[in-house]
């Protein structure tokens, strides 16, 4: 074979290679915009149809109102009876996720053997995997009874138990995120303390917490999000009646639950009753932009570099 022939060989595998990396880079790109036009396609829907909502309905009324009977003929369309649901129990799946989150990672990650550590995370992550619709059915038929031992005029819908089961829901995501966090902190930090005299609680409290508290800050706005987010659990455990209270003894509906209830097909399409679900959807929208935005905010603030 000529020297020719073996330099037109190689320039045509080299350009074939570069079309195949072509052909690759372009089909990753594509597969990267699914999630940008995905999110595009969402918040052009949620706007669309509510701007026809608010053009029947004040957005003071929307925000001020104290009611919320989409399904009366004296309607009223005040979100806050909806959000104060779902604040209400997101507070206290939130108050159970993130501390026991925070200390299963600080285990984890500064104390827990090695081979204990490749076992527990794995089987702490299957919680994540469950369905909610079994947490749900699991704060209802054995959660409220427990708690109905403690306060026996609870009801048997509530936000208490579904908040509880929502936090032991979100420990998985909290205690892993966390965790990553804090194992991406230099060994020469716990180094340094150590040979400062420190023990490992001082070192993991005082050095390797607050080292990771850019990770740890988006572990909370991931629990954060989750739980406002969630819809099976509030909608089984917590009754789905609106009701305008910070009380987590009582039952409410939150956002998720309405949109759910809605969605089941008691409103004609195109009624403003049917309108709601897209402005209950746009406020719960911007609520978990808001704190995504803090949550980047405060990761540029307190991230540190190595």
């Amino acid at each position: 074979m000529s020297a020719v022939a073996s330099l037109n060989i190689g320039l045509a595998r080299r350009r074939s290679r570069v079309l195949r990396e072509r052909a690759i880079e372009a089909l990753l790109f594509l597969a990267a915009l699914v999630s940008v036009f995905t999110t595009v396609g969402i918040v052009y829907i949620l706007i669309k149809e509510s701007v026809v909502f608010f053009e029947q309905v004040p957005i003071g009324s929307f925000l001020t109102d104290r009611q919320w009977t989409p399904l009366f003929d004296n309607a009223h369309f005040g979100i806050m009876v909806l959000l104060s649901g779902t604040l209400t129990s997101s507070f206290v799946a939130l108050a159970i996720a993130i501390p026991l989150g925070t200390v299963i990672a600080i285990y984890l990650s500064e104390f827990a053997p090695f081979r204990l550590r490749e076992v527990a995370k794995p089987f702490l992550e299957l919680l994540g995997g469950v369905p909610t619709i079994v947490y749900g059915y699991f704060a209802l038929l054995f959660v409220t009874p427990l708690l109905q031992r403690i306060y026996p005029e609870l009801p048997g819908f509530n936000l208490l138990s579904a908040g509880i089961v929502m936090g032991i829901m979100i420990v998985p995501y909290v205690s892993s995120i966390s965790e990553d966090a804090m194992r991406a902190v230099p060994m020469s930090l716990r180094e340094g303390s150590y040979a400062m005299g420190a023990t490992r609680m001082q070192t993991a409290l005082r050095v390797v917490v607050p080292a990771a508290f850019s990770g740890l800050a988006s572990a909370y706005i991931l629990g954060i999000s989750r739980a406002v987010g969630e819809t099976m659990i509030v909608a089984v455990a917590a009754g789905m009646q609106p009701n305008l209270t910070f009380n987590p003894l009582e039952p409410a509906a939150t956002i998720t639950a309405y949109i759910v209830q809605v969605a089941l097909g008691d409103l004609p399409h195109g009624s403003i009753g049917y309108q709601t679900i897209f402005a209950a959807g746009l406020t719960l929208m911007v609520f978990t932009l808001v704190c995504n935005i803090g949550g980047h905010v405060l990761r540029k603030r307190f991230r540190e570099r190595y």
